[in-house]
């Protein structure tokens, strides 16, 4: 039976029905997101005062310096959050929960039914005046010593009862584990798709890593490179040079992902991508003509940005 908003909480609810459920089924799920919705469900029908449930972990990506599954009740969907780097330094994550639980390694837990003072984050005092009563967060610690942080809410009378703070610390050991294997994968595609590509990089995790496989493509291909390379360095330091090549970068790579083309090297100071044609032969001019517009569309973007980008570079297509 499931607990409405405001009701007392039940006096227990049973784990072990919870915990043979993640063992047998929820670690064969596609991710951590079909996993917090079907636990949060699962809770609720449990009986479990469920109100609000988050999954936070740390990743390995260029871009994502951690993502985020959140379940609410009377939510028809997860939300799926990830953060930029530099979310350290930001006031929305200093002295929250959960930056608390990942500086401590120690469980978080604060009663919303009580007051609140200044000192509290914010967090707390936009889920108590949403109608949280109870905030409990505890961290799901892996092997290698990251951790993830596991955070429940609720908004029933009263708040959590002791069995409830324990069938949720009982279900932990056994979260952790499959939480990290998602964590691996996550890891592991964002590696393979930053140095191989998305194409390529998936391919590779799908068993294409033999000596000697190979895989004929019919594609356009694009090659840009910085002009006068070497004379930019012995004009600039090594930190400018760096800065604009990043830049470079980034516009070559923002063209080519927007017309559907995949960088497969970057070497030195250039740039070889790929537009591979739908079925391998039908739509060759589709492909050219992606190829055609992503260098344009490089070009365009260099001169708009702001600053401009002060170097020149040159590109050809076959």
């Amino acid at each position: 039976m499931s607990n409405e908003a405001g009701e007392p909480a039940p006096s227990h609810w049973e784990s072990g029905p919870i915990i043979g459920w993640l063992l047998d089924e929820g670690r064969f799920l596609a991710g951590t997101d079909d996993l917090i919705a079907q636990l949060g469900d699962r809770l609720l029908a449990a009986g479990a005062p469920i109100w609000r449930l988050r999954l936070s972990m740390r990743t390995l990506h260029p871009l994502i310096t951690g993502v985020t599954s959140m379940w609410e009740r009377d939510q028809g969907a997860v939300t799926s959050i990830a953060s930029p780097h530099g979310l350290e330094g930001r006031s929305g994550y200093i002295g929250s929960p959960l930056e608390i639980i990942n500086r401590t390694g120690a469980a978080f837990r604060k009663r919303l039914s009580d007051t609140l003072s200044e000192t509290d984050h914010n967090v707390l005092h936009e889920l108590k005046a949403r109608g949280g009563t109870d905030y409990f967060g505890i961290p799901l610690k892996f092997s290698d010593g990251v951790s993830a942080s596991l955070v429940v809410t609720t908004d029933a009378v009263g708040g959590f009862t002791d069995p409830d703070i324990e069938g949720v610390t009982e279900i932990v050991p056994i979260l952790a584990p499959i939480i990290e294997v998602f964590s691996s994968k996550r890891v592991s595609l964002a590696v393979a798709e930053a140095y191989l590509g998305p194409r390529t990089g998936r391919r590779v995790l799908q068993g294409r890593i033999t000596r000697g496989d190979i895989e004929t493509i019919d594609a356009a291909i694009l090659l840009s490179d910085i002009r006068d390379w070497t004379g930019l360095n012995n004009r600039v330091s090594a930190e400018t040079a760096l800065a604009l090549a990043n830049s470079y970068f980034e516009v070559i790579a923002e063209a080519v992902e927007s017309q559907g083309g995949e960088i497969l090297k970057f070497i030195g100071d250039g740039v070889l991508a790929v537009f591979p044609t739908g079925d391998g032969s039908s739509d060759g001019a589709d492909a050219c003509n992606r190829a055609l517009a992503a260098a344009r569309q490089a070009l365009r973007i260099a001169e708009e940005a702001a600053p401009p980008l002060d170097l020149s570079f040159g590109m050809g297509i076959h």
